[in-house]
């Protein structure tokens, strides 16, 4: 049986239904070069651990939904990202 947290605005969240535009893709060593970090300065400013960080650059292992959604937020506003994690 669902309980309260299984409900957001009164649908369960079986039937919700988002539209969210994750990418499939994102070449995580462009990205980091393009706010002009090393891979250990982008891992401390974004909290990525920097082994898992390497192997998405090196293509060992790709982001998964949330890490590519998490990315394509840094992509879009990085300082925005940073400033949110370091808070006020």
């Amino acid at each position: 049986m669902a309980d309260a947290a299984d409900f957001l605005d009164g649908k369960p969240a079986a039937v919700r239904v988002t539209a969210v535009n994750i990418p499939e893709h994102i070449d995580v060593r462009a990205l980091r070069e393009a706010v002009g970090a090393t891979q250990v300065e982008f891992s401390r400013r974004f909290a990525i651990p920097v082994d898992t960080l390497r192997k998405w650059e090196r293509g060992v292992r790709e982001p998964d939904a949330a890490g590519r959604a998490y990315l394509a937020l840094i992509k879009r506003d990085p300082k925005a990202v940073e400033a949110l994690l370091v808070g006020p």
